[in-house]
């Protein structure tokens, strides 16, 4: 493949071509080890020793970056993460997220109330609701949804071109995030100090607070540890709300056993993360000479376990390309594996069971409009819509 914004399902189809040379091999144009399997991904995920997630020594200095990699967990390994994801593991614990699921439900139904009959999901509802509910968790300010919305689009909204060694590519997206990066660590930094001098009951007052083995955290600390949990804490259930409804649209006879069930909506939500996995593959790098699936990955190398790939592996899933509301188990991959498993899983789910079930009984119709165009996010670093227009009919 060659173009720099495939369609996902050109996207599929390179995946599929790559097993051919291996589910595990490394490529020459990219410089790169992918790792194509379940269980080999899994095995990679499994082990942060040997496949570190700290990929700072292989990019340029940069003082933004630097910053924001203080406290960035999914760039983190073991001891310091493990201290790290303690601490904010708080605001996740099962009580904490089923106590959010009324304020979704009330946000949702006031959304789709705000819709009318024919609307844009991602704007009407996709991405306002998730991102108020981390904003409140976080204590900033909802009003500022424009802004991170900004953020997202600009973090994911890199071009990747196959054929370029992957550091490279990365060196020029840096460039390119740079700005955003600042504005995003002064921003988090204001709100930090603020909350320093006028402590409220957000996670991010209970940040200030907290100590790490007798010591406080330093503000520079918290800051990309707050900037990820706003950004990574809404972008996923964006994506899934947008990606279930185009997986209903293909899979009808999905949508209409749901209907006739609700029971089975935990399920299906299972299958879209499955089918459509909004993080399509993650970085690691070797820390001494490794073996996955039989292979040979030497120490020093890049190394990506390609999550979208993994969770249609034949040998694991059953007709991977089959939307099966009954498929057991599901073991996909969508949230990672081992220490750095999603800490906002649940909430994704939950906040995606809420809007579907909201959605489902609101309307006896729910149609992709086919007189205006759906927009997909580059699949190379994000399967999600960022517009998708909808025609709907009340129950």
């Amino acid at each position: 493949m060659t173009t720099t914004r495939p369609t996902f399902d050109e996207f599929l189809a390179w995946l599929e071509a790559g097993r051919e040379q291996g589910q595990v091999h490394f490529d020459e144009h990219q410089q790169c080890w992918h790792v194509l399997g379940h269980p080999e991904a899994s095995t990679v995920l499994s082990d942060p020793a040997v496949f570190s997630s700290d990929l700072t020594s292989l990019q340029p200095a940069q003082d933004d970056f630097a910053l924001f990699q203080r406290g960035n967990l999914v760039r983190m390994d073991p001891p310091r993460h493990r201290t790290l994801r303690s601490l904010v593991s708080q605001a996740f614990t099962p009580r904490v997220v089923a106590d959010l699921e009324p304020r979704i439900a009330a946000l949702t139904t006031e959304l789709l109330e705000q819709a009318g009959e024919r609307f844009d999901l991602v704007d009407a509802l996709a991405y306002p609701l998730p991102v108020i509910v981390i904003a409140d968790l976080l204590g900033v300010p909802t009003t500022d949804r424009p802004l991170f919305r900004r953020w997202a689009d600009v973090l994911l909204g890199q071009d990747i071109d196959p054929d370029q060694a992957l550091l490279e590519a990365g060196e020029r997206a840096m460039g390119a995030v740079a700005p955003v990066i600042r504005e995003m660590n002064e921003y988090f930094l204001a709100h930090i100090r603020s909350r320093g001098r006028h402590p409220g009951d957000d996670l991010t007052s209970r940040l200030v607070r907290a100590e790490v083995d007798g010591e406080r955290l330093a503000y520079e600390e918290i800051v990309g540890f707050v900037g990820l949990l706003l950004v990574a804490g809404h972008i996923t259930t964006t994506a899934t709300l947008g990606n279930a409804v185009l997986a209903f649209s293909d899979a009808p006879g999905a949508a209409a056993a749901v209907r006739a069930d609700p029971a089975l909506l935990p399920a299906a939500i299972e299958e879209v993360l499955r089918l459509r996995t909004p993080f399509p593959r993650l970085a690691r790098f070797t820390t001494t000479d490794a073996a996955v699936g039989g292979v040979r990955i030497p120490a020093g190398q890049v190394v990506l376990p390609w999550l979208a790939a993994a969770n249609r592996d034949q040998r694991v899933f059953a007709e991977p390309q089959r939307f099966d509301l009954h498929r057991r188990p599901n073991p996909h991959l969508t949230f990672g594996h081992g220490v750095h498993f999603c800490l906002g899983a649940p909430l994704a789910r939950l906040e995606a069971r809420v809007a579907l079930r909201l959605i489902f009984e609101r309307y006896r119709d729910v149609e992709v409009a086919a007189d205006e165009p759906v927009e997909h996010r580059n699949p190379w670093t994000m399967v999600a819509v960022t517009r998708l227009p909808l025609v709907v009919r009340p129950a």
